[in-house]
């Protein structure tokens, strides 16, 4: 990566065969797909995006979704096809798509493998059975971990998620599940607090008092478990959530984190863009429907000023172990209030600030959001 801001593609699949209870992205329900209107909207977006972006090359592309698995094949190969031809990659690109731990799923790894796909994305969430049907998942443990096994024989790279303070999970119990995943030899694995999202339906379950989530202590206790644990493993934490071998981090969230470029394809799609010294935020229409009926003119497109910049450069680079650069000049000291703030947080052992680099101390990141509203308020 040179000093020049990377620049990557997300491409937004919006389908899934069944909604799960805690999921808040914009993702609708399977149905019957027209397989050249999708290849059509899509490369007609991405010619689009290109043609804002000439002279640069790809370092990364992301299927995510919803289930991009389920996607057609030629879906998945006409998006490869037209970022190659459009901007062409990167030597080592990293081209990633997400799936599901299902046998039927498993039967089509192979077919995106030839289509140019070298690191595949595991939504796992639990190797516990009863937890998977609480998580409403389709899949049980056993063949969550046939997907794994045969995805590292397959891919270059792997990954694959769990959800962890589930009700009533422990903190033994969570030390049992998380040694048994290490165990499965991946070289990264993005662990996630279960977290109630307004709207979804495990938000109405414990509102009806149906359940409690973990309270934030023994919240903080798993977290913590998973550090000592991923670390000892080496697969030490490089973002909030994310674990991974030295070379193994996930180039694509790499960029989201950096503050870096990216161009964002499907229903409801976001991009941030630097262009002729503007930072642009761009959203596509959410229904697919409208997606595919509409260019890019329908998109909303925004000019983001320097203190929206700063608050989503913030927001994302503190995640990351490594921080953000933050030198004297910065336009962060364009308020003295804040400074105090900064330096507050510095003095409670919440944020360090080094060698005009901010970052997170392991306590810091333990409560990031109180931090980052305290800081940016």
């Amino acid at each position: 990566m040179t000093a020049e801001r990377a620049l990557g593609v997300y491409v937004h699949w919006p389908y899934c065969a069944r909604i799960c209870p805690y999921c808040d992205f914009n993702i609708y329900k399977n149905r019957e797909i027209d397989e050249a209107h999708w290849k059509t909207a899509l490369t007609r977006d991405l010619r689009h995006w290109a043609e804002r972006t000439k002279g640069r090359k790809l370092t990364s592309l992301y299927f995510g979704g919803g289930t991009p698995s389920l996607a057609p094949l030629g879906v998945i190969e006409a998006v490869i096809d037209a970022c190659e031809r459009l901007w062409g990659f990167e030597p080592d690109t990293e081209i990633t798509i997400e799936a599901n731990p299902t046998d039927a799923e498993q039967s089509r790894f192979e077919a995106f493998a030839r289509a140019g796909v070298n690191r595949l994305s595991l939504g796992v969430q639990s190797l516990r059975d009863d937890a998977l049907k609480f998580l409403g998942r389709d899949h049980d443990a056993a063949s969550a971990k046939r997907a794994i096994e045969t995805a590292q024989r397959i891919f270059k790279r792997t990954t694959f998620d769990l959800i962890y303070a589930r009700p009533g999970q422990s903190l033994d119990a969570w030390r049992a599940e998380l040694g048994e995943a290490l165990d499965l030899g991946a070289s990264h694995l993005s662990l996630y607090q279960l977290t109630i999202e307004p709207g979804t339906a495990f938000a109405k379950a414990v509102a009806a008092g149906r359940w409690a989530p973990l309270s934030a202590d023994e919240c903080a206790d798993q977290f913590d478990l998973a550090q000592e644990m991923t670390a000892a493993a080496g697969l030490p934490a490089y973002e909030v959530s994310n674990h991974a071998a030295p070379g193994d981090q996930s180039r694509h969230n790499l960029i989201y984190w950096r503050y870096h470029d990216y161009v964002g394809v499907g229903p409801g799609a976001h991009g941030r863009l630097t262009i002729d010294g503007r930072r642009l935020a761009a959203e596509a229409p959410k229904a697919p429907e409208n997606y595919l009926a509409a260019g890019p003119d329908a998109w909303i497109i925004e000019d983001l000023d320097e203190e929206a910049q700063l608050v989503e450069r913030l927001t994302m680079g503190l995640r990351l172990t490594e921080g953000v650069t933050l030198y004297a000049d910065d336009y962060f000291y364009a308020d003295e209030t804040r400074a105090d703030r900064l330096q507050a947080l510095i003095a409670d052992g919440l944020l360090r600030h080094d060698c005009g680099r901010l970052s997170a101390t392991p306590d810091g990141r333990r409560v990031l959001n109180a931090v980052l509203y305290e800081l940016l308020r």
